[in-house]
């Protein structure tokens, strides 16, 4: 049986960045039916509530007013579909990373480019995670669903989830309707590598030797722990905002003035994705520090919390960051890391 709420809870130790911040109520849930008692407990009260899963791709800004819940549903099974293709099912509650690790262990390939990302199985899907030329939309089957309102189970087949560019229907028509309970992976035994995108060549190169699902992997895992600061030694969410996308007429105007600005053509449309950490790096924010606020070093991308910041000053460095590039190239950015205010 799961236990009942820590109330008035620290949560400096469940999210990536580190922040001081409290909520009302703290739920570690491990069943469908815990959930609800969760969610029960909290509308009584009339709390709202959050499903914070790792905290990796949270910012609190001040404390929050209701219930924090932390999926602990785990469990990992797999059903071959037939000589080549298997069928992996993964708890919401499971790490990511520990997953890509089980999958590549059994021979079962697909997902190695998604190494070392932050984050729970149940997460995965909201972002449509992606990285080096793959994202979880490619091998993603289905992902079970639990209806907040109906209590109603749901299998929801990937070509309904609507999934974009670090989007999905779970940020837009079913964003606090369904609670993500499992996902659905086809993943295969041969399968060719995706290896075209630039830093992931270098490293592959600079290493030698043949591309395997296995030196992939590893390659990528290098690529992100030398860019990446750990978070139990740096506060960080990972990549803070998104990569901005942009139509042909605006990269070839920013491209006279800027020869060398990188872009990656998007499949079938005339829009491009450009590197936010590159345009931040332009603008001069590489290495930034506003008291314990600042930009990493290493990677223009990742802000990080040196010590003492606290989400409101982490957020008023993105805000000033994202003036900047509107400024100076006319190009919004988005954060992808989730912002919650107080008033949330």
């Amino acid at each position: 049986m799961t236990p009942g709420p820590i109330e008035h809870a620290e949560l400096k130790s469940y999210n990536s960045f580190a922040v001081s911040a409290r909520c009302r109520a703290l739920f570690d849930v491990d069943s469908i039916e815990a959930l609800d008692a969760a969610i029960d407990w909290s509308e009584q009260r009339d709390l709202p509530w959050l499903l914070l899963g790792e905290g990796s791709n949270v910012l609190f800004v001040g404390d929050y007013p209701g219930s924090c819940i932390r999926l602990r549903l785990t469990g990992i099974q797999h059903e071959m579909l037939d000589d080549n293709c298997v069928r992996v099912t993964a708890g919401a509650g499971e790490n990511w990373h520990q997953l890509v690790r089980i999958c590549l262990d059994q021979g079962w390939h697909g997902i190695e480019n998604l190494a070392l990302i932050p984050g729970s199985v149940g997460a995965a899907p909201v972002q449509n995670i992606g990285a080096y030329g793959v994202e979880l939309s490619d091998v993603l089957e289905s992902v079970e669903i639990h209806h907040i309102e109906s209590r109603r189970n749901q299998r929801l087949a990937a070509r309904d989830c609507h999934f974009a560019y670090r989007d999905s229907v779970f940020k837009g028509e079913l964003k606090g309707r369904v609670v993500i309970t499992a996902i659905h992976l086809v993943l295969r035994k041969q399968s060719a590598v995706v290896a075209h995108y630039p830093s992931l060549q270098e490293e592959l190169q600079r290493t030698g030797g043949p591309v395997t699902p296995a030196t992939l992997f590893e390659a990528v895992c290098r690529i992100r722990q030398r860019r990446l600061p750990d978070p139990a030694q740096l506060g960080n969410a990972g990549s803070f905002f998104k990569n901005p996308v942009i139509g042909t007429e605006q990269l070839e105007q920013l491209r006279q003035e800027y020869p060398e600005l990188p872009a990656h053509a998007m499949d079938g449309s005339a829009q491009h994705k450009v590197p936010a950490a590159w345009l931040i790096e332009k603008a001069g924010w590489k290495g930034f520090r506003a008291d314990d606020a600042g930009v990493h070093s290493e990677q223009a991308l990742v802000l990080v919390n040196h010590g003492s910041a606290n989400g409101q000053a982490i957020l008023d460095l993105a805000e000033r960051i994202m003036e900047s590039i509107r400024s100076r190239f006319d190009i919004n950015l988005e954060p992808e890391v989730r912002i919650i205010a107080r008033e949330s």
